[in-house]
């Protein structure tokens, strides 16, 4: 170990970021995904995790993941394109499929994974990907690292993509790509007109459904809801949010997911998920088929929260989903926010860069379908009291 690079580069950075209001440190949590949870040693209720349907812990999960823990055994213990191949996994993708209405499908081992595979797949040096500006961060990096240029536009800015498209009307290959909802804002991709500007200008399009699945579209997703699944060229998705498992998805044409299997350097160079983990995604899969109103409840209860706090007066920053950021906007202020909330037994997730813009720090809600008429009564209360002693 260089102690010259520790000491002169690690040690003061380390402390200077240890200093800050953006340190982040471990959560001490034991049961992190559950509807309640302790906290270092208080029972709170659980507002932050993406368990949106609450099937982390549910019967049928735990059946198929123990089902197929006691015939596969723990581990695939290579690359789906070696020998970390299983039924379970096939069967997987065919019901993925049909699920988004698409041809073919491939299972990923994150979300963050199946994007980077799209774009080390579908874009290079000649593509022009333009990006929703508050598209996630895994968006971002498989551009960067497909040596694709990337052109962000504003967020959800559909004139401002429209200028950037006719203005690079010579690229050669272009792809837009957006985030259905976005994970920090809560809001919507207006998915209609970037599927007509994709058409006007030859562009691929791709979407990533990761905090849609499960939720719109009687759990399909925004292009389910709004009936443009033919229209999208690329479904990205996650099992690890509402679907309570682990692992992404890319969904699509056959010839799509060929090039993926071929070229996805995130898909080629890991080994593959593990059998419980297919078994818990198959089983949440068919839970959310069998079950399609989970996903309109848990829109019906979001809107009567949020209504409740902009009743209050807090800023919601324009959500719609079962996302609702409460803006704060100084670290320290929504890092005091949260301490209060937590006292009122209710974690919340407090949010700062550069997880979002400086600037830009806000609370975080991240609701979920299983929770009590007591639980909302909890939370109206706890944000009530956080108006009158913080936010007078």
């Amino acid at each position: 170990m260089s102690t010259s690079f520790f000491g002169r580069y690690i040690v003061p950075e380390a402390a200077r970021l240890r200093n800050s209001d953006s340190f982040r440190t471990i959560p001490p949590i034991d049961e992190g995904a559950a509807r309640e949870l302790l906290y270092s040693g208080t029972r709170v209720l659980n507002l932050a995790s993406n368990n949106y349907l609450g099937l982390a812990e549910h019967t049928d999960l735990v059946l198929g993941a123990a089902k197929a823990l006691e015939r596969y055994g723990c581990s695939s213990s290579s690359s789906r394109l070696i020998t970390g191949n299983f039924a379970l996994a096939e069967t997987l993708e065919a019901e993925l499929a049909s699920f988004k209405y698409q041809e073919a499908a491939l299972v990923t081992g994150s979300g963050y994974a199946a994007n980077l595979a799209v774009f080390s797949s579908l874009a290079d040096r000649h593509t022009m990907v333009f990006s929703d500006r508050l598209n996630h961060a895994s968006i971002i990096d498989g551009i960067r690292l497909s040596g694709a240029r990337l052109v962000r536009y504003r967020h959800l800015d559909m004139e401002h993509l429209e200028r950037l498209l006719e203005r690079e009307a010579q690229a050669e290959k272009k792809i837009i790509v957006t985030d259905t909802v976005f994970s920090m804002d809560g809001d919507v991709a207006p998915l209609a007109r970037i599927v007509e500007l994709g058409k006007a200008h030859g562009a691929l399009v791709v979407v990533d459904e990761a905090h849609a699945t499960g939720v719109l579209g009687r759990g399909r997703g925004l292009s389910a809801a709004l009936g443009l699944y033919e229209d999208v060229d690329v479904h990205v998705g996650t099992l690890s949010k509402a679907l309570g498992s682990q692992g992404g998805f890319i969904a699509g044409r056959v010839e799509t997911i060929e090039l993926l299997r071929n070229r996805g350097r995130s898909f080629i160079f890991s080994t593959a998920l593990p059998p419980a983990v297919l078994g818990a995604s198959l089983a949440a899969l068919r839970h959310v088929k069998a079950n399609p109103s989970e996903g309109a409840r848990l829109m019906r209860l979001s809107k009567e929260i949020r209504d409740h706090l902009n009743g209050l007066g807090f800023d919601t920053m324009g959500s719609t989903t079962q996302i609702i950021p409460v803006a704060c906007g100084r670290n320290r202020v929504a890092l005091h926010a949260q301490a209060l909330l937590m006292a009122e037994g209710l974690l919340v997730a407090a949010v700062r860069p550069p997880t979002v813009p400086e600037g830009t720090a806000r609370l975080r809600l991240s609701l979920r379908a299983d929770l009590t008429n007591e639980d909302i009564k909890r939370i109206r209360l706890g944000f009530s009291r956080l108006r009158v002693s913080f936010f007078p």
